[in-house]
């Protein structure tokens, strides 16, 4: 699937490490196939006043979450119970409140995560329901498959999708994550898990950018970065924060209810 934000390697410094910046967000998900109504009831669609800026997922009846990065994309509502973009009821529409994390600064330095406190509670039901988080210290073993899904292109250049689209991918080790992205002077940062983009067609570009990487239900990941424009061709291991190392966070800022504007 090719979805998600799209982000530019530059030089970081003479040593050739590289950064990637968030300059913009395309929704693109590579090989992936249309998901059948209501298959992915907590799959939520973050969006500014434009529409659709990132992937988010309900993990309560007043919390999204997503990824960090996104906020420099100014989002102001999130739709829940969609599948298709294209058909959305102003019932689907709730503003929120956000929580990001205050370590972040760029995806390349990690703890990409964000909250979105939703002004009114949601109503569960066969299209709008959460999804599972991992338990702290849990780990999905290497070549586990997973999916990641989202709304957006399906090549490099090509035109967004209204209809809710999916892919399986495989998980990667870090150990061999952290050896590709060293071919291409990356760092990666902690906290992170490795799914798709390499020795394989499937993956996303990046992202949906704050959609989920779940895994035998449960979401393990949130979509953050991977390398460059060009999807159609993916070498390098797609990246995603890793959720179970943040889930002291989560449960602080969940029980607390404070978020911000």
């Amino acid at each position: 699937i090719i979805m998600s934000s799209v982000f530019i390697l530059q030089g970081l410094s003479e040593s050739l490490n590289l950064e990637l910046l968030s300059l913009w967000f395309c929704f693109l998900i590579v090989n992936g196939e249309k998901v059948p109504e209501g298959a992915l009831p907590y799959l939520v669609s973050v969006q500014n006043i434009t529409g659709h800026v990132c992937g988010g997922f309900l993990i309560s009846t007043d919390f999204v979450m997503t990824a960090a990065h996104c906020d420099k994309l100014n989002p102001t509502n999130v739709v829940v119970g969609s599948h298709n973009l294209n058909k959305i009821h102003k019932k689907m529409r709730i503003k929120f409140k956000k929580c990001k994390h205050g370590h972040f600064q760029q995806t390349i330095t990690g703890y990409d995560i964000m909250l979105l406190q939703l002004n009114k509670r949601v109503n569960f039901n066969d299209r709008v329901k959460p999804i599972r988080l991992p338990k702290r210290g849990m780990t999905v073993k290497e070549k586990s498959e997973c999916t990641v899904a989202g709304w957006g292109k399906t090549r490099t250049g090509g035109e967004q999708v209204k209809e809710l689209q999916m892919v399986n991918v495989s998980v990667i080790s870090l150990d061999q994550c952290q050896r590709v992205w060293k071919k291409y002077d990356g760092i990666l940062p902690d906290g992170v898990v490795c799914a798709g983009g390499y020795a394989t067609d499937k993956g996303f570009c990046q992202g949906d950018s704050g959609g989920p990487l779940v895994c035998g239900g449960t979401a393990v990941g949130i979509v953050s970065f991977n390398r460059g424009y060009i999807c159609d061709y993916p070498n390098v291991p797609n990246v995603y924060t890793d959720l179970s190392k943040y889930t002291n966070w989560i449960q602080k800022k969940l029980k607390e209810k404070k978020c911000f504007i």
